[in-house]
């Protein structure tokens, strides 16, 4: 694996996600194509997620060999009322998205290959190295984009 293109990657697929937001109008942040996140939703679960990977990066940097990565519902906070993935406004959330992206690839940047294989034990998904955290959260926001892209569409 090329670390520095890995990690390019990385910071590309950040700008993807916020540009593609850019581009919502308040009018389309509650569409959705059937069955799926709005995407104010969509936007919000970002944010959330990426609080997420940005303390998951850090526990497989800085704990033992297999310390636990916690898991959780996605489905559970985006229904959450308290958290307001359906009205709250999301220029908050993007803020979040944004410093905690940029607080990571500020790590990344720091990395050897020998920390790719640094892991831990995910509480669903069992060992977690960090190239798998590389990955997954490389390719998060582009998945999400996408989806962002069919709900202002519906």
């Amino acid at each position: 694996m090329d670390l520095a293109s890995a990690i390019e990657e990385y910071a590309r697929s950040t700008q993807s996600l916020l540009e593609a937001a850019s581009q919502v109008t308040t009018d389309q942040l509650d569409r959705h194509v059937p069955g799926g996140w709005s995407a104010r939703q969509i936007l919000h679960h970002v944010a959330d997620s990426e609080t997420q990977s940005y303390i998951r990066l850090r526990r497989l940097l800085a704990e033992p060999a297999g310390s636990v990565i916690q898991g959780y519902d996605e489905a559970a906070w985006a229904e959450c009322d308290a958290l307001g993935y359906r009205d709250l406004p999301i220029e908050h959330s993007l803020q979040v998205f944004g410093a905690v992206r940029t607080a990571s690839l500020d790590v990344l940047r720091r990395l050897s290959l020998d920390d790719l294989d640094r892991y831990g034990e995910h509480s669903e998904a069992g060992r977690y190295t960090l190239a798998q955290w590389l990955d997954i959260y490389t390719r998060h926001p582009r998945e999400h984009t996408q989806q962002l892209n069919e709900a202002v569409r519906a």
